[in-house]
């Protein structure tokens, strides 16, 4: 298992494609769902992107519903105390000379900066990047259908629909019409599906075209584990995997955002920061290398659980944990084989590494990680820290 650790200078197979020798790429730790004044969040985009930066993100994408920070949009700031501290700590980080707000009989409005103002604060090559994003929020009677359109340049409307599907659909394929009409590296991600139980399973099947879901996110109203009645996300991406390896669809991808809203008050009942984010390997901090890798599989989701090495050659999966002190990690490799019609633990183990050797009829294998360490700020009853790899193919 070690020897198989070093071969750091085999191509790499992930999936199905050849990449790169892992020297040549770094691990770039970002968040693509994150909120701000701009449309729901609590705080101003400047205080957000410097918390994030100050805390070793490299990328994050600014995603508010059905909005982009452009043009000229003013807040009112309610008589809340909170947010009135909120306002005085951005006064006082940024100063008279940068805000712009006025008072009218006792109400105070602020305007709020555009990325493009704001983008020249924080964005430095090589160690932070911010990502255009929009949270495409759309609805079919009552169910929630969100969206996220990342590495965008125009606002999408929502596009509705006549059933659930029919909206994911098009809000889909107007994010991929955008790029193939532009040639801009951009992508969209289905949010939340167990937000009010809004998309099913069924529905996440019937999709062309969407390679990737939210598989953990941190708002604590989006039910990741499901209920009684509902099955989990995690759950729910095998069975999707299985049915779209059955149609011939390429598999969907997992990502764990923290869906960031309240930086004020922290705790369960609060959609706060840090609680999940991606890494992704890439050989520059670029969108174009981001997404590219991505679209690759070459990420991973994480609540806390970093890896130092995750290899796939010839058809022999190996991870390292870049382990603390006195924390214990499960590994369990999950998939499923040709016949199979749902996922099965294949392997599970203790340690700071293992391994997957995959055979023909391996349809596809990821792995989770589980750690003992209690997460520090945890939603429903993931409270431990964990990471998720991407699935992978046999590749002949």
């Amino acid at each position: 298992m070690k020897n198989l650790l070093l071969l750091l200078p085999l191509v790499i197979l992930v999936g199905c494609r050849q990449m790169d020798p892992p020297e040549e790429r770094k691990w770039w730790k970002g968040n693509l769902h994150t909120h701000s004044f701009w449309s729901d969040g609590d705080d101003f985009p400047e205080m957000i992107m410097d918390r994030y930066k100050s805390e070793g993100y490299h990328f994050v994408a600014l995603s508010d519903h059905n909005i982009l920070a452009q043009g000229e949009k003013w807040i009112g700031m309610a008589e809340d105390t909170m947010l009135r501290n909120a306002f005085q700590r951005y006064l006082d980080k940024y100063g008279e000379d940068w805000i712009e707000h006025k008072e009218d009989s006792g109400r105070l409005s602020v305007l709020l900066k555009t990325l493009e103002e704001y983008r020249p604060l924080f964005e430095e090559e090589g160690r932070f990047l911010i990502i255009q994003a929009e949270e495409i929020t759309d609805r079919y009677e009552d169910k929630e259908i969100h969206m996220n359109a990342s590495n965008i340049d125009q606002l999408f409307e929502p596009r509705g629909g006549s059933s659930v599907v029919d909206v994911l659909q098009n809000n889909i394929d107007a994010v991929l019409d955008y790029r193939d009409r532009t040639g801009k590296a951009a992508i969209v991600h289905v949010n939340h599906p167990n937000f009010h139980y809004s998309i099913s399973l069924d529905d996440m099947i019937a999709l062309e075209g969407e390679r990737f879901f939210e598989v953990y996110n941190g708002h604590p109203l989006v039910h990741n584990q499901g209920d009684s009645t509902h099955i989990g996300t995690e759950e729910m991406w095998d069975l999707i995997n299985l049915a779209y390896h059955k149609n011939g669809k390429p598999l969907i991808y997992g990502l764990a955002t923290d869906d960031s809203h309240n930086y004020h008050r922290k705790g369960s009942t609060w959609s706060n920061a840090g609680r999940g984010w991606i890494m992704v390997q890439a050989d520059t901090l670029t969108p174009e290398a981001l997404i590219g890798a991505m679209e690759s599989g070459r990420f991973y989701g994480s609540t806390g659980v970093v890896l130092q090495d995750l290899i796939n050659a010839d058809n022999t999966i190996a991870l390292e944990i870049s382990a603390e002190e006195g924390v214990e990690y499960k590994i369990d490799w999950i998939g499923a084989r040709e016949g199979d019609n749902a996922p099965t633990v294949f392997k599970s183990e203790t340690g700071q590494r293992s391994s997957f050797s995959m055979s023909e009829d391996v349809i596809f294998v990821r792995a989770r990680i589980t750690s003992d360490k209690r997460h520090s700020n945890p939603v429903e009853n993931l409270v431990y820290e964990m990471a998720w790899t991407q699935p992978f193919e046999y590749s002949d």
